[in-house]
């Protein structure tokens, strides 16, 4: 699971584990990873350049954080026992050294929760191959300058097109299943 700085420290009590989007399942999500030789949970990276996280969550227990030297400084000997780091020598991370690293740590499938700017720095590099959607029953708007963000944020992604791929519906929620068109 990737996510960036700004999702992780607004999920401040939040491990990233699929049972917490779905407790009743826990057990069977166990038993499906143990099932495909996976680790109980899947692991959670964090990328943040400046290393500003509160380096004592529970979910870094046996993450890995993707930081910068300054970042790695500031996290230096805070971190917890089982947590590691990898240090990309760069302020602003190029998504395909972000990705090139992950694949380098064996993860092959990497299911990103990111954030509006991780999310749209990977969109914007062509990187993400799908693209899941939840649709729910309630509207939201937003008024000037509330600092709220959308789905891709600080990149034009000029009316990419995307490809549906499947459909599910709960009550009055629909989860959406996109492939990305043209990625690279």
């Amino acid at each position: 699971m990737l996510i960036g700085a700004g999702t992780f420290r607004a999920g401040a009590k939040e491990l990233w584990h699929p049972e917490s989007a779905f407790p009743e399942a826990r057990e069977h999500f166990l038993e499906l990873r143990e099932q495909l030789g996976l680790r109980p949970h899947p692991l959670l990276v964090v990328v943040t350049a400046s290393g500003n996280i509160d380096a004592t969550h529970p979910a870094l227990g046996d993450g890995l954080v993707v930081t910068s030297v300054q970042g790695e400084a500031r996290l230096r000997g805070k971190l917890p026992k089982g947590a590691r780091v990898a240090v990309l020598d760069a302020q602003r991370f190029e998504c395909r050294a972000l990705l090139d690293l992950l694949h380098d740590q064996e993860l092959q499938v990497i299911l990103t929760e990111g954030g509006p700017s991780l999310v749209g720095q990977l969109l914007d590099a062509g990187l993400l191959n799908e693209l899941f959607v939840t649709t729910s029953p309630r509207l939201f708007g937003r008024r000037t300058g509330d600092g709220r963000k959308a789905l891709a944020e600080g990149v034009d992604l000029r009316g990419r097109s995307l490809d549906l791929m499947g459909v599910r519906r709960h009550e009055s929620h629909l989860f959406l299943r996109y492939a990305l068109a043209n990625t690279q």
